[in-house]
């Protein structure tokens, strides 16, 4: 079994017409699961729904536990793109995660607006925390980095 754990980002986001802003509700990983016909064994779980630029430390160590603490040992963390690399280098550093391969994705275009990125962002993801030995990295676009060299 692979393990999602959902903190926000703009996979998460909806924009509200009368407002003019972008906002949280929901989760749409669930529903991107099934709309790109995933078969895999996926546990999903909310941790939170933050835009990264108000991500603190404690939302950092808040994932680095949740991290530690699951069974899996193939995880995927979809983040906002602005400060992923921080939650990286944050995971990367933390012992508890030895053994186990962590992957953070996330997108440029919100998946509500239906031409986003993070489909298939979040299938990369999926492919790389199979295939990939332990560590942490990020994967956007197809490509993927270990965490330190983004």
């Amino acid at each position: 079994m692979l393990r999602v754990f959902v903190t926000g980002g703009t996979f998460d986001k909806e924009y509200d017409e009368l407002a003019g802003t972008l906002h949280f509700r929901a989760t749409h990983v669930e529903e991107m699961l099934r709309r790109g016909r995933c078969r895999l064994d996926v546990a999903v779980e909310v941790l939170m729904l933050v835009d990264s630029l108000e991500m603190t430390p404690a939302h950092r160590e808040a994932i680095a536990t949740a991290c530690a603490a699951c069974p899996e040992r193939q995880l995927v963390v979809t983040h906002g793109t602005d400060t992923i690399v921080d939650t990286a280098a944050v995971l990367a550093a933390d012992p508890r995660l030895a053994g186990r391969t962590v992957v953070l994705t996330g997108a440029m275009v919100p998946y509500a607006f239906g031409s986003s990125d993070g489909l298939f962002n979040l299938g990369s993801a999926l492919s790389f925390a199979q295939a990939l030995p332990p560590g942490v990295y990020v994967a956007m676009d197809g490509r993927v980095f270990p965490a330190g060299r983004v």
